[in-house]
Parts: C-alpha cells; sequence; structure tokens
C-alpha cells in the first residue's frame, strides 16, 4: 500500500499545482475586474443616464406626434370641406358652361342669317368701270359708320 499512498499523494500534489495555477488565472482576472470596476461603474452610470434621456425623448416625440396627428386630422377635414365646395362649384360651373354653350350657338345661327343679309342688303354695289372692272379708289377709302363696323365684326365670328 505504500506505493498506492505514494501514488495517491503524487496524484494530489498534481491537482493541488492545477488548483494552484488556475487560482493564480483567477487571480489576475479577477485583479483586472477590481481595476476596471471603477471605470465599469462609469459605464454603467452613463448607459443609465442615456436610458433616462432616451425614455424622456420617447415622451417628448409621443406627445408632438400626438399633437402633429391633430393638426393633421384638422387639415384633412379642412380639406374635405373644401373638396366638396370645389367638386360644386365645378358641377355647377360645368352646367353654367354647357347652358352658355347653347344660348351662344343658338345666338349665332340665328343672327348670322340675319347678319349675313343685312349686310347684303346694307353693302353698297360698287361701280365698275367698263374698261378695268376695278372699284373705284373713292369706295374703298370711304369712312365706315360704327354700325357697319360692328356688323362686319359679327360676320368675321360667325365664320
Amino acid at each position: 500500500m505504500n506505493n498506492m499512498q505514494w501514488l495517491l499523494e503524487a496524484l494530489l500534489i498534481g491537482l493541488l499545482v492545477m488548483v494552484l495555477f488556475h487560482a493564480l488565472r483567477l487571480e489576475r482576472a479577477l485583479g483586472v475586474l477590481r481595476r476596471d470596476r471603477s471605470e465599469l461603474e462609469k459605464l454603467i452610470g452613463g448607459f443609465n443616464d442615456s436610458t433616462r434621456q432616451a425614455e424622456g425623448s420617447i415622451e417628448r416625440l409621443r406627445t408632438v406626434a400626438d399633437g402633429a396627428g391633430r393638426q393633421i386630422a384638422r387639415h384633412v377635414e379642412q380639406a374635405k370641406v373644401l373638396k366638396n365646395d370645389l367638386s360644386f362649384l365645378s358641377d355647377r360651373g360645368e352646367k353654367l358652361a354647357d347652358q352658355l354653350d347653347k344660348l351662344v350657338r343658338q345666338g349665332r345661327v340665328a343672327p348670322a342669317l340675319a347678319v349675313t343679309a343685312a349686310a347684303d342688303a346694307v353693302r353698297p354695289v360698287p361701280q365698275l368701270h367698263a374698261a378695268s372692272q376695278e372699284v373705284p379708289p373713292e369706295t374703298d377709302n370711304r369712312v365706315r359708320s360704327q354700325a357697319e363696323k360692328e356688323l362686319l365684326r359679327a360676320l368675321r365670328m360667325a365664320r
């Protein structure tokens, strides 16, 4: 058993050396943590401050977003009212335009015939020279009355 005791003691010494080696590594790691503890506490404190600021900013953003949402809703309601008004005015404008178009067409047909007949009756027949078949110069330069000018303007518009 003596050999067995030596073998067990050698094994126990080997295990103790390994434990001592791991204990030294753990002591170094704990030393690094102790040194960095103050920095870690500062880092955690900064993280907490940032978290509080973020929470406050989120609350302010919610408040601003709610206000903007209400304002947009008011604008949308006003736009709907304006849209309805514009639609109504547009429909009325189209109806009036159609009526005006009918009246203009009716007005052009009847007066155009009367104006054409009146223009033929009022227009003086120029006397042609037998030799040249031209209008005498005094007819071209004559002054037209206001009624003749309006009649000519109406005829041009009818074409």
